[in-house]
């Protein structure tokens, strides 16, 4: 089938246009071809019935063959045109001819005129042509004086002798030759008269149509003051109102998140904001309570407490910088301050800052040199996490392996724990999201891994989880390699 509406809704209108032009056609071809040959029948009664008229009272009676062989010569040579080929019979004798190439006379046509004791007809095939097959029985003729034969009349008795006549169909059959020539003559003029109105048809429904596919396109790409012109009121008018209606609504709800996620981003920077100066406050007085309790001159109820608020502020201090970097994502707003830096000298330093250099439990594989542009703070607080995220949930030893893969740097933390569930694999990056809603708290802000995305993300590197086939989770930070005219500028590390 077609695949274009409108090659198809052209399609659909000629087929309509052809059926109903061919069932006209076949309607009047019925008719015109019964008409025909009911003319053909009658007017070959009437000229028997004439032949009959002049020629029967001159029949010896009862007759013989050579009679009634006699009697089907006279009514062949008054024939003319016609081209009769008659025979006759007696009391329902076989039928005598005087030409040879008369057709047999079908019986079912004796058994009519034999039973109804009237005229009757009957089309057959002889010799590869269509034949008309009269049978006309005579009657005795109730006249004054007259006591011969005569026609076959409503009144008088039957005579015995019946006469049966035959003659081609050939000029009627050219008749309705010439019906069917003009038929399909008329067929191909008829259909490319069709096209027209049905490329103005197509075209009438598909230029709303194409409207709406523009405008549902201009809706997609963010257009949504998009509006169309409604015109008419059939169903596609209907539509195009109901799309208008549709764009209002998406845009007004689309105001209406927009504000509600500015308001919500606002509302979490102003609170993360305010919160830094009490929280600044609370850990100053948390390092000092801190010293007392390393002193041990608290209480050891006391000290316990002490080193529990202390853990919590620093806790609640964490968080409230992980929301206020989170705030500068959604604003657009992070700076990224790029270098040229091996990233093996990152990793070796985030390791080093954090006391992972030396530790049995983490290890670095670190063969190849991968220069990249980055910013060393953003990528160690990436690095950091996610060597974090494996000593915490996983087991080690953890292992940080630098290569460069497909003109890309790929940074990959690796641990020997349990792996994360294939049903939490895809939220993984999402904001607060906890595997286990019933699991105890961890000590961490539940915005680590979603950070850690978003700065691989503004270094158009990306950042993936999967686990390895044999045990563990697998973290892999991607990025792009440093253009070669500047990772030639530096050393090596």
């Amino acid at each position: 089938m077609p695949s274009g509406l409108r090659v198809r809704l052209v399609v659909a209108f000629l087929l309509a246009a052809a059926f109903g032009a061919l069932l006209t056609a076949g309607l009047t071809f019925y008719r015109a071809r019964a008409a025909i040959l009911d003319r053909a029948q009658e007017t070959a009664v009437a000229d028997l019935r004439t032949q009959l008229d002049s020629l029967a009272p001159d029949l010896a009676f009862p007759p013989g063959t050579e009679d009634l062989r006699g009697l089907t010569r006279q009514i062949d040579q008054a024939g003319g045109a016609r081209a009769w080929h008659a025979s006759a019979s007696y009391r329902g004798g076989e039928p005598v001819s005087a030409s040879r190439g008369t057709p047999p006379v079908p019986g079912e046509l004796r058994e009519t005129v034999q039973d109804s004791g009237r005229a009757a007809h009957q089309r057959i095939e002889h010799d590869g042509r269509s034949w008309l097959a009269l049978g006309m029985p005579v009657s005795y003729t109730d006249e004054p004086g007259n006591t011969g034969p005569g026609r076959d009349a409503d009144s008088g008795a039957l005579s015995g002798l019946t006469v049966y006549a035959a003659f081609p169909l050939d000029d009627d059959g050219a008749d309705i030759d010439a019906l069917v020539t003009a038929a399909q003559t008329g067929a191909v003029p008829a259909l490319a008269l069709a096209l027209v109105p049905a490329l103005f048809a197509a075209r009438s429904v598909l230029r709303p149509v194409r409207r709406l596919r523009h405008g549902a396109e201009r809706i997609a790409a963010g257009e949504l003051d998009t509006r169309l012109d409604a015109e008419g009121h059939d169903e596609l008018a209907d539509l195009t109102r109901s799309f208008n209606t549709m764009a209002e609504t998406l845009e007004r709800d689309a105001a209406e998140l927009r504000r509600l996620e500015s308001g919500a981003r606002r509302f979490a920077a102003d609170v993360a904001h305010e919160l830094r100066t009490p929280l600044a406050a609370m850990a100053a007085v948390t390092e000092v309570l801190d010293e007392d309790a390393a002193s041990g001159v608290l209480p050891a109820d006391t000290e316990d407490a002490v080193r529990l608020i202390s853990e919590e502020v620093r806790t609640l201090a964490r968080m409230v910088e992980d929301l206020m970097e989170v705030s500068r994502f959604d604003a657009k707003a992070a700076p990224v301050h790029r270098e040229d830096v091996d990233l093996r000298t990152l990793v070796v330093k985030t390791l080093q800052l954090r006391g992972w250099a030396h530790d049995e439990r983490v290890r670095a594989v670190l063969p190849e040199r991968a220069p990249v542009r980055a910013d060393p703070r953003r990528i160690d607080v990436v690095l950091g996490n996610l060597v974090a995220n494996a000593l915490h949930h996983g087991r080690p030893p953890v292992t940080v392996a630098v290569r460069v893969h497909h003109e890309q740097a790929e940074v990959t933390v690796a641990d020997r724990g349990p792996g994360i569930p294939e049903d939490v694999l895809p939220y993984v990056f999402e904001r607060f999201y906890k595997a286990d809603a019933a699991r105890p708290r961890t000590g961490g802000s539940g915005l680590g891994l979603a950070i850690a995305h978003e700065n691989a993300a503004l270094h158009d590197g990306s950042l993936t989880a999967a686990n390895h086939p044999a045990g563990g989770a697998v973290f892999t930070l991607t990025l792009p390699l440093a253009p070669p005219q500047d990772a030639s500028s530096r050393g090596t590390t």
